[in-house]
Formats: C-alpha cells, sequence, structure tokens
C-alpha cells in the first residue's frame, strides 16, 4: 500500500513537499550545490517523498523495480519539469517517463548512495591513486545490481557540475552531480547507459558564472577532432598475446642492449586516400613489416594522446588518458601494440607533462580557478607555446599526470615513455627575460617541484612497470638526467644527447673543404658521451620549419649529398649511444616533413634512394648483430680513439669493444671527397681485419672504392700499436672492419 494521494481529495499532497523558490530556482537553472538533498528519496517529517527533475517530460509514473507493479504516480509541481509525490514503500524503484513521442524506464540516478570510496577520495587527494582513470572519469559499473555508468569529476571550488550527453540531449538541468567533501570530486551514476556514449561536463563557477563545456580530463576514449566531446569507454579486458616480449623486454631495453628507434608521426607515415588518415589495423598491417625489414627495434609515436590541433603533432595533448579519435577506437592502438610485440618491436610513446594547450573546452581554468595551471602566468603560462604549465607542486596534479604516464605502460603495454620539454620543467626562467618569472624558495632558478615530480614519475614506473623505460628529452647539460634518484639523478632510464646532435649535424652541413676546422664537432662529443645514457636523436624537429630535410643539409652536388648522408649514418651508428631517427630519413626524402601529407614513397624508384634505405637496412643488422656496437654504449672502455686529431684530412678513426676485448671493431670516418689511399691506422692485433660494411658500397649508391673485403696487418708500429692497416679510404665514406677471431 503507499500513501501517496490525500484519501480525501484523491489527489497528491504536496503542500509540505514544496521547494524554496530559492532551491526552485538554482535546480531549474542547472545551479543546485547538492541535488541529492531535493532529488530523488527525501525524508521529510518521517515521510518518504520521491521527487524527479525531467525538463519537457510529460508525465512520471513508478514503479517496482522487481516486478514493476505501479507504486504511484508523481505529480507536475514547481519549478516546471519537476515531479514529486509521497510514497510509502522503501523498495527500489523504477521511473517510467513519458516523453513526446517515446516512453523511458529507468531506475533514478538520485536513489544510489555515495559511490566512491573514502580510501580512493583519500589517495586521489594524496596524489598516489595510479589507476586514476578507472576510478574518477566515466567507468561503465555494477551499482545495487544496475548497471550504468559512474561518472566522476574532480572540481572542488565549482559551486554546481552536471553530466550531459547523448542520454539526456545535453540538458545541463538533467543530471546534477553531488560533491563529495572534502576531496572536491562530484560524482554521479547514470542507470543503463553503455560504452560508446558522448558526454561532457557543465561547470557552474564559484561566482555563479557559467563555464565552457568541458571535456573529461579522464576520458579514456574520446570523439575524432574537430568534435570535442569524451567517449565512455567499455571495461571489456584486451585480449594480449605478448607475454613472451613482456618477460623479456627489460633486457631489450637496457642499457648493454642494441636500440634502434624508428620514430614517426602516426598521421603522415602513409595515407590510404586524400585527407585521410590511417586507422591503428592499418598502420600496423604497414609499418610492422616495414620495421622488420628495416630492422628496428623499436618504433616511437609521436604523442598519440588526444589533442585538439593537428598542427602540434599531438604536443599540445588534452586527453592525456586517451588514443586520439582520429586512428578509429582505442582497442585498435591495443592491438596495434600488440602486432608490434609479437613482431618483436617495442613501442615508445612521447608523453607531454611539461603543458598544455588553452583550449576552452579543455583543462584551462577548469573550474573557474587555475586548477591545474598556476595562477600567477610567471610560474603557468608558456610564452613560446602559448600553453599553460602544470602545478607540478600540487598533489593531485601531479598525480594526475603520474596515471596517465602508468595508463600508458599498464594498460596499453606500451614500453617506454619519451618526455617531452623536460629541459622547459626543470628550469623556472626557461625562456624568459629577467623579471618574467619567480624565483624557488631558495632564489634559484631550479623548479623544485617540477624536479620532485620527474623523481616521483621515474620512481612510480620503476616500482610498477618492469621492464619499461623512461627517455628524458633534455637540452641543458642537467646533470644526473639517466642516473638514478637514489644517486641524486632525475631517474630516466635515457637521455637525447641534443649536444651530439646539434654538433654533428652542424659538421655536415659545413662544406667539406672548411670542416678541418669544425673538427672538433665530431670529437667533441665523446668528452660527456659516458656521462648519461645516451640516445642520438636525428628527430622530427631536425626536419620542420624550413630546416630542410636530413639530405638538402648535406653540402654539394647530389653525388656529394647522398654520400655525406651514408657516411654520417654509418658514424651515428658507429658512436656510442643508442639510434633514433625520424621517418623519412631512410629513404634520404628532399622535401621537408609535413604533417599533412605522407613519406614521398615514390623515390625508392630511384637508386639512391634505395640505397640508402639499404644502408639503414645494413646498419641495423650490423649494430644489433655486433656486440662491440652496443653492449658498452654507456661505458667508457668501450670507446678508443686510434686517430682523432687529422684535421687536414677530416679523417677519424676508434675503436668499439665488447666484452671481450680482443675482437675490437674498427671505424673509420673520411669526411672529405678526396679519396686515401695507404691511410695508415695502427690495430690492436695481427692479422686479417674483414670489412664488415662500407658506406661506399656499390649496393648503397657508391662508387664502391674500399679494399677488397678487408685488409691483412703490416708489422709497422703505428698510434701506440704494433702493426698496421694501409687502408684505402672511400671518398665521404665509413668503414667498418673487424679483427678475425
Amino acid at each position: 500500500m503507499n500513501d501517496m494521494f490525500d484519501p480525501a481529495g484523491g489527489q497528491p499532497d504536496l503542500s509540505s513537499a514544496g521547494l524554496p523558490p530559492d532551491i526552485a530556482w538554482q535546480l531549474a537553472n542547472a545551479a543546485l550545490h547538492d541535488p541529492f538533498s531535493v532529488l530523488g528519496p527525501v525524508q521529510i517529517a518521517g515521510r518518504r517523498l520521491l521527487r524527479a527533475f525531467l525538463p519537457g517530460a510529460r508525465g512520471v509514473e513508478v514503479l517496482s523495480r522487481a516486478d514493476r507493479h505501479p507504486l504511484g504516480q508523481l505529480a507536475a509541481s514547481a519549478p516546471e519539469g519537476c515531479f514529486a509525490g509521497w510514497i510509502e514503500s522503501d523498495e527500489p524503484y523504477l521511473l517510467r517517463i513519458q516523453w513526446p513521442g517515446a516512453v523511458q524506464e529507468t531506475e533514478d540516478p538520485y536513489s544510489f548512495g555515495l559511490l566512491l570510496s573514502e580510501n580512493d577520495l583519500h589517495l586521489f587527494n594524496e596524489g598516489r591513486l595510479f589507476e586514476l582513470a578507472f576510478t574518477l572519469g566515466a567507468n561503465e559499473s555494477m551499482v545495487d545490481g544496475v548497471r550504468g555508468v559512474r561518472f566522476a569529476l574532480w572540481a572542488p571550488n565549482a559551486r554546481a557540475v552536471s553530466v550531459i550527453g547523448d542520454f539526456n540531449t545535453w540538458d545541463r538541468r538533467r543530471h546534477p552531480m553531488r560533491l563529495r567533501h572534502p576531496a572536491g570530486v562530484w560524482e554521479l551514476f547514470v542507470p543503463r547507459l553503455r560504452p560508446g556514449t558522448r558526454y561532457k561536463f557543465s561547470l557552474l563557477d564559484q561566482w555563479g558564472n557559467r563555464l565552457p563545456d568541458k571535456a573529461d580530463p579522464l576520458a579514456r576514449a574520446t570523439e575524432a577532432p574537430p568534435a570535442t566531446a569524451s567517449v565512455v569507454a567499455g571495461n571489456d579486458p584486451f585480449v594480449w598475446h605478448d607475454d613472451a616480449w613482456m618477460q623479456s623486454r627489460g633486457e631489450r631495453q637496457g642499457v648493454r642492449a642494441p636500440i634502434s628507434i624508428y620514430e614517426m608521426h602516426a598521421g603522415s607515415w602513409f595515407r590510404p586516400g586524400p585527407d585521410q588518415t590511417a586507422s591503428w589495423d592499418e598502420l600496423a598491417e604497414r609499418l610492422v613489416p616495414y620495421l622488420l625489414q628495416m630492422g628496428f627495434t623499436h618504433v616511437e609515436l609521436m604523442p598519440v594522446a588526444e589533442h585538439p590541433f593537428g598542427g602540434s603533432w599531438g604536443y599540445q595533448p588534452l586527453g592525456l588518458f586517451a588514443p586520439s579519435g582520429r586512428f578509429g577506437p582505442i582497442e585498435g592502438f591495443a592491438r596495434f601494440v600488440d602486432t608490434c610485440h609479437r613482431a618483436g618491436i617495442g613501442v615508445i610513446v612521447d608523453w607531454v607533462p611539461a603543458h598544455f594547450p588553452t583550449d576552452a573546452h579543455g583543462l584551462a581554468r577548469f573550474d573557474g580557478t587555475a586548477l591545474y595551471e598556476h595562477a600567477d602566468p610567471k610560474e603557468g603560462y608558456h610564452q613560446d607555446w602559448n600553453t599553460y604549465i602544470y602545478n607540478f607542486g600540487r598533489r593531485e596534479v601531479q598525480g594526475f599526470l603520474i596515471a596517465s604516464g602508468i595508463h600508458w605502460l599498464e594498460h596499453f603495454h606500451v614500453d617506454g615513455l619519451r618526455v617531452d620539454a623536460v629541459a622547459s620543467m626543470l628550469y623556472r626562467d626557461y625562456s624568459r627575460k629577467a623579471g618574467e618569472w619567480i624565483p624557488n624558495i631558495y632564489g634559484g632558478r631550479e623548479n623544485l617541484e617540477a624536479i620532485g615530480f620527474l623523481r616521483h614519475f621515474n620512481a612510480v614506473v620503476g616500482e610498477r612497470c618492469p621492464g619499461a623505460i623512461t627517455v628524458a628529452e633534455e637540452s641543458t647539460a642537467w646533470p644526473g638526467v639517466s642516473r638514478p634518484i637514489s644517486e641524486g639523478g632525475l631517474g630516466f632510464c635515457y637521455k637525447w644527447n641534443m649536444g651530439w646532435m646539434h654538433d654533428t649535424l652542424h659538421y655536415m652541413e659545413t662544406d667539406t673543404i672548411y670542416r678541418r676546422w669544425h673538427h672538433d664537432q665530431i670529437t667533441f662529443g665523446l668528452l660527456y658521451a659516458w656521462s648519461e645514457n645516451f640516445v642520438l636523436p636525428l628527430s622530427h624537429d631536425e626536419v620542420v620549419y624550413g630546416k630542410g630535410s636530413l639530405i638538402r643539409k648535406m653540402p654539394g652536388d647530389d653525388w656529394q649529398r647522398f654520400a655525406n648522408l651514408r657516411a654520417y649514418f654509418g658514424f651515428m651508428w658507429a658512436h656510442p649511444g643508442k639510434k633514433l631517427i625520424f621517418m623519412g630519413g631512410e629513404i634520404a626524402q628532399w622535401s621537408e616533413w609535413s604533417h599533412d601529407h605522407s613519406i614521398d614513397w615514390g623515390l625508392l624508384d630511384d637508386d639512391r634512394h634505395r640505397g640508402v634505405q639499404k644502408l639503414l637496412q645494413d646498419l641495423n643488422h650490423l649494430y644489433r648483430t655486433e656486440p662491440t656496437l652496443h653492449r658498452r654504449d654507456s661505458e667508457g672502455t668501450g670507446f678508443r680513439w686510434v686517430v682523432g686529431d687529422d684535421r687536414e684530412n677530416s679523417v677519424f678513426a676508434f675503436l668499439r669493444y665488447a666484452d671481450d676485448d680482443s675482437c675490437p671493431m674498427l671505424v673509420v670516418c673520411n669526411m672529405t671527397p678526396v679519396p686515401r689511399s695507404g691511410y695508415a691506422i695502427g690495430v690492436p692485433r695481427p692479422g686479417y681485419w674483414r670489412e664488415m660494411l662500407n658506406s661506399d658500397g656499390a649496393e648503397y649508391g657508391g662508387g664502391n672504392i674500399g679494399n677488397g673485403g678487408g685488409a691483412h696487418t703490416v708489422p709497422e708500429q703505428r698510434h701506440g700499436e704494433a702493426q698496421s692497416l694501409l687502408l684505402t679510404l672511400p671518398p665521404l665514406a665509413t668503414l667498418f672492419l673487424k679483427s678475425a677471431p
């Protein structure tokens, strides 16, 4: 029995259940701070009132959830769209809603209790909830036996928050959320929603201003740009097939392993048609066989987290937990990684915790205050990029960023994160003039909060993600970037060697006749080559913004350009440090990279371009199979100069050693277009030295000048050794020779 109706009049008696005018106004204007105080079942004077706010509905009936028998009818009340009625039964119920042209049956979102645990909220506020995307954000859930989606959003300074989406015709009045004090997290369970639902959040700031609708910072899926809505992701686990890879990747990615990285932009490596972007499945079908053919150990993806502006190449992301909708569903990215792993190829993803764009639907002034960023532009604004800087000293923000990195490593099995723009994080005066920055608490320029964040991030990765690596793009001489935290370092596994890149590229761009005066630009890098665990990068940054492609940087006529590039690649693959080259460089693409166009694969019809590609294949094979070229990359004892001072001839020669010093690799570079006969080089072992690779080989498009496959030593003392090799040095070429066991 229910007592919804007055026995005398037969009509609902709501005289004691009306809303105060101010509350009614707030409800009608999506400004209600505590919707659970007036919506759903509410106790008033010992009686149970049921109230629902459904603007546009024509009627609402209450049914038993167990057997759908009627429990009564709710009557329209103020404000317009509100329905209310007394009900005695406390059993779970459904609402049968009469909409114009449709009938909807659903559980009442305001009949459910608290959703997030106090422990989860505590860990979040402490910055230690690292599976954050499965707690906050939008997650398919079962609550009290009902399937739906639990929404949760951090917005501590908002006055009111509503979730909007396809399910409520984007009406901010329909689903106001509950604030969990003191965590500052708003939550709401919406029954019967399923993955694929589009949504955003509508926020009212503390001064009563309506903010632009916000995408979910924790969204695990998004619409494809230029649309900006978040999408509810499913919870069905991906079925991985990469156990063997995951168990062995720690060894494969260690400092003594060969690591040869192919950096690429997923949107422009190839395009299936004009103005079309390849899906992850299409990329996997073509890219993985190509990487295997070329012999690269890893692929590094420029940022694939969701970003509103394609021209940022992903370096201005907003969806730090979501693979971009440009490339299809998020399951496609998981399949891509799985396919790479089954082929023995590691996947590194560029990750951007240094800054975020100012787009209104994003993190900027998220709840009407500087929530994710610093309020003072001297700390919180990047002048170079027109972006905001994260407040690394705020625990929730630090936890948000670390959880993002962990999400890519754990949820998508990514093998490494290359952290972008680390230098901009480490220095408070980065790219700022005097008076434009705020010193730290000790008066210095170091960003102590960012240092703490990076160390915390690397520590958590080390604890939770065995075998995964982190790589810093750090362009200064900050000490200990890739040294353990316990030794005062930042804890990265590797650091990009930007100094090596700048010096050697400048040397190679110099006309050969003047190289003798720039000799130190090749040798200087060996003074600090073991101060960090280095990656040698020829990245996308060197082939954009008018800098020209690698082949265009080389001086001389076309013959010299190709020979210079081949010699440079040979030198790079012989030099201590892991290798990274950007897509297109391996075929000597003439044009600068453009994110709007694919690689000019048609160049491979030309023998010269095909020859450079073949050289990279053979360099990768030699590098991977010869321990001398990688085993002691991070140890000074793995390298020894033989000829480092021949400025007049621009010749360099050095030895690389593996664990057994008995059979080193001799590398000789002739950086002039003049072939040299009988060039004497002292070597530590007598006998025959086999020519393992010659970048002037005919198969690479060279003149095939060399030593007929190898050379025997002669008993002439040279360079501190009892015997020498008398070699023919091809013009603009690099030779690899190894003594026979």
